[in-house]
């Protein structure tokens, strides 16, 4: 397959690379590895789509899940937060040296859960992508990079100066033509494999680099708008960035290899299925876990006697929060009584299903730790 584009000399010097036009005649070079992997990634769409059956509350394991996403993509990019400092801000218990950053995760997961409503209304467009470009550079490092504006600039990948670059994407007004043929695609009756699309969208996408930050960011939430709008996912579950992070090398160099090399697209989609693949088997294991762990929790707090009602209500609370602290406690069970509270409390922790976590006598805090734990490869 020929190459998907070429470095150009521009008139101030430097070369910038410029996209043939997108797709192709022939988008892809089908092999037996290709086709296999394709068959593997579907079949593990098929088992994600049914975790309804496996988890008794989908919704809570979502919740979490978009969490653990929003973590990863955001230090793929260089975030320090961790999902812990995360779910600790949300109920507003972050730690005193907690890291600034945080709020990168706030944006993304708010960015991730307005496109997804917005696709109900609005097609998968350029319009939509800027909206939640916007979202996610609300307030925090690049706000200042024109959110929500395709950049009017040369930008580029790596290297402290163009000409050092590992990569240096279309200038502007190539860019534009770019990104047009790429909406274009979005839509058009390309009989192609929605994975294959999706695999497409996400490195055409990061090649055209079309915004002056956060387009990482927003290249991963393309993966999964694209598949909820093809209804190939029947609930927002499909996160690739733990295969990104944990294969980072790879999966910045099977990016340059789709832009460079002869067998770059063919090499760059068995990359991407075998992701597909991972991280749906990935959620089917966690979603099996988390539902084992919440029947054994749910068998230990139904012995809890006379408090086994408020005892359970407080459980089932814990999948939204699970980090509290006293006061917090109070508010998710109705108990006024202090007394009461650290009663409940010290059930929790003597049952090994809550764990404190300052190691002080006063204002002390606690985690749902195997929860957690099921979601994050942090040391907790």
């Amino acid at each position: 397959m020929a190459k998907i584009g070429i470095y150009r000399q521009q008139p101030t010097g430097y070369k910038a690379f410029v996209p043939e036009p997108f797709p192709s005649s022939v988008p892809v070079e089908w092999d037996n590895d290709l086709i296999f992997l394709l068959s593997l990634a579907d079949r593990a769409i098929g088992k994600l789509n049914a975790i309804d059956q496996l988890v008794p509350d989908v919704d809570f394991f979502i919740f979490m899940y978009v969490r653990k996403e929003a973590a990863l993509s955001s230090q793929i990019e260089g975030t320090q937060a961790t999902l812990l400092d995360y779910v600790k801000a949300e109920v507003k218990l972050a730690d005193d040296r907690a890291p600034s950053d945080v709020d990168e995760i706030k944006n993304y997961i708010e960015a991730m859960n307005y496109g997804l409503n917005r696709l109900g209304t609005l097609p998968l467009s350029w319009r939509l992508v800027k909206e939640i470009h916007a979202k996610l550079l609300k307030g925090v490092r690049g706000e200042h990079k024109t959110p929500g504006e395709f950049r009017r600039s040369q930008n580029w990948i790596g290297g402290p100066t163009i000409e050092t670059a590992v990569f240096v994407p279309p200038p502007p007004h190539e860019m534009q033509e770019a990104a047009s043929n790429l909406e274009k695609f979005f839509h058009d009756a390309t009989k192609l494999p929605p994975l294959i699309k999706a695999g497409l969208i996400h490195a055409q996408f990061e090649t055209i680099h079309p915004f002056l930050d956060g387009n990482g960011r927003t290249g991963r939430l393309l993966i999964t708008f694209y598949l909820c709008q093809e209804k190939i996912l029947m609930r927002p579950l499909l996160y690739l960035s733990e295969f990104f992070k944990k294969n980072r090398r790879d999966y910045y160099d099977k990016l340059n290899d789709y832009r460079f090399s002869e067998k770059g697209t063919r090499d760059w989609l068995k990359f991407f299925l075998e992701g597909v693949r991972f991280v749906s088997e990935e959620a089917v294991t966690v979603a099996k876990n988390i539902t084992k762990l919440h029947q054994e929790n749910v068998r230990i707090v139904s012995g809890f006697g006379r408090n086994a009602e408020t005892a359970l209500k407080f459980l089932n609370a814990l999948y939204r929060k699970p980090v509290v602290d006293a006061a917090l406690i109070g508010k998710m069970t109705g108990i006024t009584s202090k007394a009461n509270v650290s009663a409940l409390i010290e059930k929790f922790v003597k049952a090994g299903i809550l764990y404190e976590i300052t190691g002080k006598a006063r204002y002390r805090r606690f985690l749902y730790r195997d929860y957690v734990r099921r979601f994050s490869d942090e040391k907790i």
